[in-house]
């Protein structure tokens, strides 16, 4: 290898870090531990391939409910999809407590696709299990 090369690599080894920062800012590249951030309307476009499969999504905490079938659960609502659709309001469950309403956060878990609990509660769309991070 010659100097050039020696250098350039060295300067892109630098710059990864940076680019990693960039995207937990909020960039629309952002990752996480699960792979892609999604949107709420992207989990209910592609529920049956990702059905079964953890994913992340980042959102405004719009309604909790805790302590419902062992379980706390989240509204999140992050601006994509349309309330005519249904597909603007995703349901999350979680053992860890509950979120301030209001406050944007960042959750990972696992989808359901067609979730039925019974009594009239049915999910087109559900992550459960759910780690939150601010």
């Amino acid at each position: 290898m010659n100097k050039f090369t020696k250098v350039l690599i060295f300067a892109i080894a630098l710059a990864l870090p940076a680019v990693g920062q960039c995207a937990d800012a909020g960039s629309k590249n952002e990752k996480s531990s699960a792979g892609k951030v999604y949107k709420v309307s992207e989990l209910f476009t592609g529920k049956a391939a990702l059905d079964k499969q953890k994913v992340t999504v980042k959102g405004k905490v719009v309604k909790v409910s805790g302590g419902i079938m062992d379980r706390n659960w989240i509204h999140l609502q992050d601006g994509s999809g349309s309330s005519n659709r249904q597909d603007n309001d995703l349901t999350v469950t979680t053992t860890q407590a509950l979120p301030t309403v209001g406050k944007i956060v960042t959750i990972t878990g696992t989808l359901a696709k067609d979730k039925d609990f019974g009594s009239g509660y049915f999910y087109k769309v559900i992550v459960e299990n759910a780690t939150i991070r601010p």
